[in-house]
């Protein structure tokens, strides 16, 4: 038996939750979420050159992956991989990139479902903005 971090309520070291006061994995000293998180030691312009998370925060916000590579359910990078994302190149379900390859994408060139681009853009429904503030503007 351990004592669970939060209360200090007498638990089991295998508990999922404390039956005291609901804290998950009570008999950890310290929990910062769920999930898998990996940071690069290699470090540039003041990010990660890898970051994947996959991981959610005990407050159940997940984590975003924000390096050169980012990969996970939200991204921010030069080279992007995730769900929901940003960056330079970016392979995502959403994505805002300049070079975008994504089910609903808003970039300078894409490949999508569903887009807005400035140069190029191939998919099923693309739009030139260009185009469409032409046409609102005249």
């Amino acid at each position: 038996m351990k004592k669970c971090r939060d209360c200090h309520h007498d638990i089991s070291e295998q508990a999922f939750s404390c039956p005291n006061c609901g804290a998950p994995y009570p008999a950890k000293e310290k929990w910062d979420g769920w999930g898998f998180e990996y940071k690069s030691e290699t470090i540039i312009l003041g990010l990660p050159l890898l970051h994947i998370s996959f991981k959610y925060r005990p407050n159940k916000i997940p984590v975003p992956a924000k390096g050169i590579i980012s990969i996970g359910q939200l991204g921010i990078g030069i080279i992007n991989i995730s769900q929901f994302g940003a960056g330079i190149i970016s392979i995502s379900q959403f994505t805002v990139a300049f070079y975008a390859l994504a089910q609903f994408a808003i970039g300078y060139s894409l490949i999508a479902q569903i887009g807005l681009y400035i140069n190029k853009g191939y998919g099923q429904f693309v739009w030139s903005i260009i185009k469409i503030i032409k046409h609102i503007v005249a």
